[in-house]
């Protein structure tokens, strides 16, 4: 066996990386203490995952949506009420090649939700849920660096920059806290309820990691006037991760994951409304690790077996932050005499195209207007903007895979009486970037027999295709240097097809070389 030295690498590659789009049905009885369903006028929901488990081939994931349906009672003095139900569910989705060792980051929103009026008692809900899945695999395994104690070993080396795993570590996260509404609102019930995780960063220090985030709160409620009133708390997510010998140089994913939500009014209290918020925040931390990795080896006067192995890995990992400024102008119909009290904003990537040095992004903006009118009708109306957004001043931009995560930084919508409405929208949008790498690896070198030594000194060459220097001194146990300095030939990497070669020291390798 031939004495070698050998480094570890820690691999987390990414196993699946995929979207499902599932559709949750279920009905809802009016309670008793709510009157009769004329029509549903709105509708919005939060996606919990309570439990996800892996499987051979297989993600189990259990879950909720809390739905809340603004609706037109039939009949009476109310013009508008609310309900709020949660739809509990639980799907087994195929995903191949994981299993149950592996880890996933998980995160599910909310598309859309249609209501269907069965009777006046009764709603039939569809919801379409949108799932993203990303699985990691971990794998230790050792590369060759050197061969000691041996001379005359002639080695092919190649510098290459890999990611290689310093950690990753998992914490539960409960974000609390009692918003008081107003003093003037005697609370009725909720109408409308959005989440959303922004402002996420990362400290790194003490062999810790410090992940800080906002869950941004628009709660939509009805006074007992038949007020319709909105708060937009705010409510920090903090936590710690031990993770050792991180740095904070280091590259990483983050995964924010909505485990359970508990907003409800607390009556007795003051008029408030309790929140509670668990989430389930993942890090991944990464080091950009050269490698001095040796191709191939031999000696002029051995023959080696060599065992290589494949692996998989990912390299060229960063992480590109930029905010985008949306300013246009959209025209609706039939607004005149009524107030805009609401906007709901959903940033969708339409398209994403990849070439040498840039990745250009087709997205559109899906904005939904919430109006109301002086007789205290509520009504809706849709448009869209559509944009671009480019990452430019990549190397090999073709090849790079993508993950984004979009945030609503702020928003602001004038409505004017013409019914064109000013939109200004400040997004901030974070593009985590990497390369997948397919390397073979020398795992292990022994020494199979001694080369069969001719009696010629020197020989002629004719370089045919595909020939390097290296594979012909390989082949005949002589050097690079030596072929080079023969025939004077100044840069090693430029020999041309048909070039006759002067080689010292001729060994010829037996048909049955392994090396």
């Amino acid at each position: 066996m031939v004495n070698i030295s050998k480094e570890n690498l820690c691999i987390n590659k990414v196993i699946a990386n995929k979207k499902e789009v599932l559709t949750i049905e279920g009905d809802m009885i009016v309670p008793d203490t709510k009157p009769d369903i004329l029509k549903t006028i709105s509708t919005s929901g939060i996606a919990s995952t309570y439990k996800v488990e892996l499987l051979e081939g297989k993600i189990r994931i259990d879950g909720g949506i809390d739905t809340y349906i603004m609706y037109m009672p039939d009949g009476g003095e109310d013009s508008i009420r609310g309900l709020n139900t949660t739809l509990d569910f639980s799907e087994i989705l195929d995903v191949e090649n994981i299993k149950s060792d592996m880890q996933a980051f998980i995160n599910t929103s909310v598309k859309s939700i249609d209501t269907r009026v069965i009777n006046g008692r009764k709603i039939s809900i569809k919801v379409t849920l949108e799932i993203c899945i990303k699985v990691f695999a971990k794998e230790e395994t050792e590369i060759v660096n050197d061969v000691t104690d041996e001379n005359d070993v002639q080695m092919l080396k190649r510098e290459i920059n890999l990611n290689s795993l310093v950690g990753s570590g998992t914490t539960r996260i409960n974000g609390k806290d009692t918003i008081q509404i107003d003093e003037t609102d005697q609370f009725a019930e909720i109408l409308k309820v959005k989440t959303n995780i922004t402002a996420k960063d990362i400290k790194i220090s003490y062999n810790k990691v410090l992940t800080k985030a906002e869950a941004e709160i628009k709660i939509m409620y009805l006074t007992e006037d038949n007020r319709i009133r909105e708060i937009n708390p705010k409510i920090p997510i903090v936590g710690f991760i031990d993770i050792p010998e991180v740095t904070e140089n280091d590259q990483y994913d983050i995964n924010y994951e909505l485990k359970n939500s508990i907003i409800k009014p607390q009556i007795q209290e003051q008029q408030s409304i309790y929140i509670d918020l668990e989430y389930e925040v993942t890090c991944n931390v990464y080091k950009e690790k050269n490698i001095n990795l040796i191709e191939d080896l031999y000696k002029p006067d051995m023959i080696y077996k060599i065992s290589r192995k494949n692996i998989s890995t990912i390299s060229d990992k960063m992480c590109i932050n930029k905010t985008k400024m949306l300013q246009e102008k959209v025209n609706l119909m039939e607004t005149g005499g009524k107030s805009l009290i609401d906007v709901d904003v959903e940033i969708q990537i339409q398209k994403e195209t990849k070439i040498n040095s840039k990745i250009l992004y087709e997205l559109e903006a899906n904005l939904t207007f919430m109006f109301l009118s002086q007789n205290m009708e509520l009504s809706t109306q849709s448009a869209n903007i559509p944009f671009e957004y480019v990452i430019d001043n990549l190397n090999q931009g073709e090849s790079l895979n993508t993950t984004n995560d979009i945030e609503v930084l702020s928003q602001d919508f004038i409505l004017q009486e013409n019914g064109n409405i000013n939109c200004n929208i400040n997004l901030n949008i974070s593009t985590n970037i990497y390369k997948n790498k397919k390397i073979e690896l020398i795992s292990e070198i022994e020494e199979e027999k001694p080369r069969e030594e001719e009696e010629y000194s020197l020989m002629i060459y004719i370089v045919k295709k595909d020939d390097s220097l290296w594979k012909i001194a390989k082949e005949f146990g002589s050097t690079i240097d030596d072929i080079a300095k023969l025939n004077e030939i100044e840069n090693p990497n430029e020999i041309l097809v048909g070039q006759k070669i002067f080689i010292p020291k001729y060994v010829k390798v037996p048909v049955n070389n392994n090396g």
